[in-house]
């Protein structure tokens, strides 16, 4: 049966068509897989009311459906109503695992261990630093033209595994980050580096996320299936010198090359409120760590 779907007037219909014919879509509050372009029937225009609540998926392509469900290139985002928050939790969630190299962990029953804080962080509720993909040092300016393996999204010159988007059709298949390249082992040393995609995918999809307030600090408290858990501050992401969504919205970088093109890496933890989902975005953004260790 097909489908009728509303679309903000932002986005022309040629570049809708551009987008790729199978997307993973939030609709009712569920995931459906494979949803197909082909299926729409028709297509009409209409305004979008609060753009601001969007303005950090700019200047990407944003497409609104209806049933409050928000289209990406790449990737999906819902807007949802505000999750009742819990309250106020002075303490820290969980109880710390153990000590790697001088810094806690929680054991939260998966196959990794996940630090109690972001790099650059002094308690779970601090942001800490933010890093460009590939990227070991903060930075004032988030953007291609100070990112340190490419100055434009067909100018890489590291972790391409397409010629059309390296430097002179530069490739080395290289998808995960080398060691010297991952912003938590440069910075804490010992066992520690950034979450693969996988293990990322396993922190969003095997614990119970709870929008919450620690220390007046908005974030999600995640719980995992031994009933330890950790808090991850909503921190916002970087895009150029401004940090945009601080309090409201969480970007965590995975260690993995974005699944569809080299210029994108994955967020396999990336929140508003109301929804925990992933996405692929430009490398050169600022985005928070959460290292992990065995």
């Amino acid at each position: 049966m097909k489908r009728i779907f509303t679309i903000i007037a932002l986005v022309a219909i040629s570049m809708f068509a551009m987008a790729q014919t199978n997307q993973l879509v939030w609709s009712n509050g569920r995931l459906i897989y494979g949803t197909s372009i082909e299926s729409i029937d028709s297509l009409t225009y209409g305004e979008m009311e609060d753009i601001d609540t969007l303005h950090l998926l700019l200047p990407r392509t944003i497409i609104k459906v209806v049933h409050d469900t928000v289209y990406v290139h790449d990737t999906v985002y819902v807007e949802c109503p505000e999750t009742p928050e819990t309250p106020e939790t002075p303490e820290t969630p969980g109880v710390s695992s153990g000590m790697e190299n001088g810094h806690e962990y929680v054991d939260l029953g998966l196959s990794v261990k996940w630090a109690t804080c972001n790099v650059g962080a002094n308690s779970p509720e601090d942001y800490g630093y933010y890093f460009a993909w590939g990227e070991v040092e903060p930075k004032e300016y988030y953007a291609w033209s100070t990112y340190k393996y490419g100055t434009n999204y067909n100018q890489l010159t590291k972790y391409c595994n397409n010629s059309d988007y390296g430097k002179d059709g530069f490739t080395d298949n290289k998808t995960v980050l080398d060691p010297e390249d991952d912003a938590a082992t440069a910075n804490w040393g010992g066992a520690w580096r950034m979450p693969t995609k996988a293990e990322q995918d396993e922190l969003r999809n095997n614990c119970t996320w709870t929008w919450t307030t620690q220390n007046g600090v908005k974030g999600h408290k995640v719980t995992g299936p031994n009933g330890n858990s950790i808090f991850l501050p909503a921190a916002g992401c970087m895009p150029g010198g401004t940090l945009n969504g601080a309090g409201s919205r969480g970007f965590y970088w995975s260690s993995s090359l974005g699944t569809d093109y080299p210029s994108y890496a994955y967020e396999g933890v990336n929140f508003l409120s109301g929804s925990v989902g992933w996405r692929s975005d430009y490398r050169y953004l600022g985005d928070s760590v959460r290292p992990v260790c065995q």
